[in-house]
Formats: C-alpha cells, sequence, structure tokens
C-alpha cells in the first residue's frame, strides 16, 4: 500500500466536525507524555502546555489533539503516565465533559485504535488525592477528522502524518521495539533515533514532500504532526503544528474566525526578572481559501 492509499485509507470513515466563522479549535499534536523519567521529554513543558490548555478552555476552544499525544513505545504502563500527569489529564477531562475534545493517535499511541485498551485504560484516572475520577468514558481516537467548512473555503483534513512514513506506519512494530530497546537506552547517552522522522532531517523532509503532494491533489487544507518541524505558509496547502517537546516552547495552532494561526508558548522574563507564559503568533493568521 502507497503512502497515498494510507492517507485515503486515514479518511475513509473519518467523522465530520463543522467549520464556521463561530468555530474555536486548537490543534495540539506530539506531546509525547511520559512518566516522570529522563526519557519523558515532555516533562521540562508540562508547565507551558498546562498554561496554554487553561488559555483556551476559558476562551471556550475545542481541543483536537493529532496523535502521539501519550509516549505509548518507550513506556507500556498508560497508568503512570496519567498518574504523572494527572493534572493534564483533569484539564482533558473537563474539555470532553463539555464535548469540546477530538482525540486522533499517531504511532506511537496507536494502541488507542483498540476499544479494549481504550475502555480498559482511559475511562478513569487517579487525581492528586488518589481518588478515581472519569477521564474519556467512551471516547473513541480516529485515525483521522475533517472540518466541514459551512462558509467557505476548502475543508481542514485532520491526520498524525505517520502514514506518509513507512517505517513507522506499516512496520510501527518493528520500529516500537527498535526505540523502546534501543534506542530508548541510547537516547540517555545523546544518541538520536535515526528511523524517527522528528530527528532525521532527510526523512523528515521526505515525509513533508509526500503530504504536501497529497494536499494538493485532493484540494484540501491538510494539517498534521509526525515531523514536529511547525510550518504555516498561506501558499501551501500542507501545515503541521509542530510539537510539545522542543526544546524551549511549544507550538500549536489555532483555527478561529476561518483563520489559521501557528502559535508558540514559551517562558519569558520581565524586566523585574520575573517569570511568566508568553504566547506568540509566528505564522498567520491565514484565511482558509
Amino acid at each position: 500500500m502507497s503512502a497515498d492509499s494510507r492517507l485515503n485509507a486515514a479518511f475513509a470513515h473519518a467523522p465530520t466536525f463543522p467549520l464556521c466563522r463561530s468555530s474555536r479549535y486548537v490543534l495540539f499534536s506530539d506531546c509525547h507524555r511520559g512518566c516522570g523519567t529522563n526519557n519523558d521529554n515532555f516533562l521540562k513543558n508540562q508547565n507551558l502546555y498546562f498554561a496554554a490548555l487553561q488559555h483556551y478552555y476559558n476562551r471556550g476552544f475545542t481541543y483536537i489533539e493529532l496523535g502521539d499525544g501519550d509516549e505509548l513505545w518507550e513506556n507500556r504502563s498508560f497508568e503512570a503516565i496519567k498518574g504523572i500527569h494527572n493534572n493534564t489529564f483533569w484539564l482533558l477531562s473537563r474539555f470532553y465533559q463539555e464535548d469540546r475534545l477530538i482525540m486522533l493517535y499517531g504511532n506511537h499511541d496507536i494502541v488507542k485504535r483498540k476499544k479494549a485498551f481504550v475502555h480498559r485504560s482511559c475511562s478513569s484516572y487517579l487525581c492528586s488525592t488518589s481518588q478515581e475520577r472519569e477521564l474519556f468514558p467512551g471516547i473513541i481516537f480516529y485515525s483521522g477528522a475533517i472540518l466541514k467548512n459551512t462558509d467557505w473555503g476548502r475543508d481542514v483534513y485532520l491526520t498524525h502524518g505517520h502514514q506518509a512514513d513507512f517505517f513507522n506506519s506499516v512496520l510501527w512494530r518493528t520500529s516500537r521495539f527498535l526505540v523502546r530497546y534501543i534506542w530508548k537506552p541510547l537516547e540517555a547517552t545523546g544518541f538520536l533515533d535515526p528511523t524517527s522522522a522528528a530527528k532525521n532531517n532527510t526523512k523528515k523532509k521526505k515525509v513533508e514532500r509526500t503530504l504536501t503532494g497529497w494536499a494538493g491533489k485532493n484540494d484540501c487544507i491538510l494539517v498534521t504532526g509526525h515531523t514536529h518541524r511547525p510550518m504555516l505558509d498561506e501558499s501551501v496547502s500542507y501545515c503541521n503544528t509542530g510539537s510539545c517537546v522542543h526544546p524551549r516552547c511549544i507550538t500549536c495552532m489555532e483555527l478561529e474566525q476561518l483563520k489559521l494561526s501557528l502559535v508558540k508558548w514559551t517562558l519569558g522574563t520581565h524586566p523585574d526578572r520575573t517569570l511568566y507564559v508568553a504566547r506568540e503568533v509566528l505564522a498567520g493568521p491565514f484565511y482558509l481559501r
């Protein structure tokens, strides 16, 4: 099966959600929430992410996660991840309770496509007082989703993007084995995984070319994650949210009033040397055309 066929399959039964001038969506990807060890790349940005999540919750945005939200290749236990980042899951559960949460799976959390895993692992979590609370009972993790433009302009297609990466889609079990038992211990010594599109620039560009080509053929705006490289250009149909594991920031996309913006959240410093969480628009807003 070709990359185009895999992308087509991701949207074959994709749910559609309305997109109009009053819609407010925020798109995140590649959080890679871990279990609090040295390999937990999300840990250093957890406060930035939580602050951003509060911002979007208070302003009525619908949160969409484009896969790889949790690092389930390096970690076997989802319970440990929920325990370490229970404040994040508490806030995500509030989005879900208000029907403002849409979740997709990527290659690193592909097990979420199994209903048995979701029922067993995503229905509840232990809060900070060790009480069990509802998380996402009855949730479905999708391979793709479509924001159907009801006003004017093109539809927005959402998926993780690993479908353009043969090794991390077709051979994902082999890739998971290598990550879990070879690259994970080597990462602690500074060695980068050469099979990862996020860490291999040659592979990253190849994946981006494939995704750009597919978006052009289907006359849509395609938004993905996977490569970790944030990308938004008014003249290009393919966009990327970036990730939450950049060295000093997290990136995401805002879709509001039929306009897309690429946003960075980082730690800023006031003249009196106090710290604050800063929001910066990196690109846009661009109208969906």
